[in-house]
């Protein structure tokens, strides 16, 4: 397994492949990032997100039945694994502490 650090836009798509649960695929995801994100995205670099977590081990895809309405074409569907929450766990624990650490004076000057 790859090392499990998260990048940021690796951290967002781990959350929505969470988020989606068990209709994580492509589409969906770039749908739901371009939604949450108020941006496009693009589906090759999701893919390829997608497949860097799955390489370490941070989710995992299998394949859908065949669907009629996409030609008899499966979807390749991703879960996130136990390695890919405690993963995300992590980054939160991290960010919260470095939220609560800031001290309160630090934005004043920015009123």
């Amino acid at each position: 397994m790859k090392g499990t650090q998260l990048g940021e836009f690796e951290e967002i798509v781990l959350l929505t492949i969470a988020l989606l649960y068990d209709d994580a695929y492509g589409v969906a995801v770039v749908e739901a990032l371009s939604e949450r994100l108020e941006r496009p995205m693009s589906l090759g670099v999701v893919h390829r997100t997608m497949q860097r977590l799955e390489e370490k081990g941070l989710v995992r895809s299998r394949f859908s039945e065949p669907i009629a309405e996409r030609g008899g074409r499966s979807k390749r569907l991703f879960t996130i694994t136990l390695a890919g929450e405690q993963s995300l766990q992590e980054a939160r624990r991290i960010r919260n502490e470095l939220w609560e650490a800031i001290p309160k004076t630090a934005f004043d000057h920015l009123t």
